[in-house]
Formats: C-alpha cells, sequence, structure tokens
C-alpha cells in the first residue's frame, strides 16, 4: 500500500513540473508540450499536481477542455481510489 501513495506523490510533482516547463515554454515561444502528454499526466494519477499547477502558473485556465478535465479526472480518479480502498482494505 505505502507504493502506491509514493507513485500518487511522484507522478504528480512530475506533472507540477512539466506544467511549469510547458508554461515557460509558452511564454519564451519555445518548444511545447503536447496536451495529450499533459491530459496523460494528468490521468495517471497526477491530476492534483495538474489542476495545482494550472491555478498557480494560470496555464491552460482559458482552454475549456482542461479547465474540466483536470477536475473530472480528478473525479474519476477520488471514485475509483474510494472504490479501491473499500474492495482491498476494509
Amino acid at each position: 500500500m505505502k507504493w502506491i501513495f509514493e507513485y500518487i506523490v511522484a507522478v504528480n510533482i512530475v506533472t507540477f513540473i512539466v506544467w511549469a516547463i510547458d508554461k515557460v515554454q509558452a511564454r519564451r515561444s519555445g518548444q511545447r508540450i503536447a496536451e495529450q502528454t499533459l491530459f496523460g499526466l494528468a490521468f495517471l494519477g497526477g491530476s492534483v499536481g495538474a489542476w495545482a499547477a494550472m491555478y498557480l502558473f494560470r496555464h491552460k485556465t482559458l482552454s475549456s477542455k482542461f479547465r474540466y478535465g483536470i477536475p473530472a479526472i480528478f473525479v474519476m480518479e477520488t471514485i475509483f481510489a474510494v472504490w479501491l480502498y473499500f474492495k482491498f482494505v476494509i
């Protein structure tokens, strides 16, 4: 069970950093990170990191697919985590 927590923390840190890099690149008109990658990291468990980076850096907040997509992924991950908890822990 400890490894799941470590994975979630790590993927959220990586996601946060990737979103920060994309924001810097957007300001510099540099090489951007694909939207599929940003969504993919959120879907792999990094939705909290993505959500935090969105609002901390004000990045992708005007895009409705990110504004609604990232919270939707978070809700799905939360439901899945609760289901796993009740299925295997209790």
